[in-house]
């Protein structure tokens, strides 16, 4: 799985860097993907119903979130894992 994601960042930071040069997208600052990634195994139907909501609720929660730069008040390390 590692090397999926690994490959899946790779592509898309050189697709997307393609895309600055030529096309005027929007650049970005430092790296184009957070180095590591969160990996869960979903056991049973509780923990599946909790990544679910966390997905779903997720993007609202942009506005306060630390990697944010313009977020108003970042919430504190930690609070956003599921």
């Amino acid at each position: 799985m590692g090397n999926a994601v690994g490959a899946f960042k790779s592509l898309t930071t050189v697709l997307y860097a393609r895309g600055v040069r030529q096309s005027g997208w929007p650049a970005f600052a430092g790296r184009l993907w957070q180095r590591n990634y969160y990996e869960h195994v979903i056991r049973d139907e509780v923990s599946l119903n909790r990544i679910r909501r966390y997905i779903l609720d997720n993007p609202a929660q942009w506005a306060f979130d630390r990697e944010n730069p313009l977020a108003t008040e970042p919430e504190p390390e930690g609070t956003w894992q599921a």
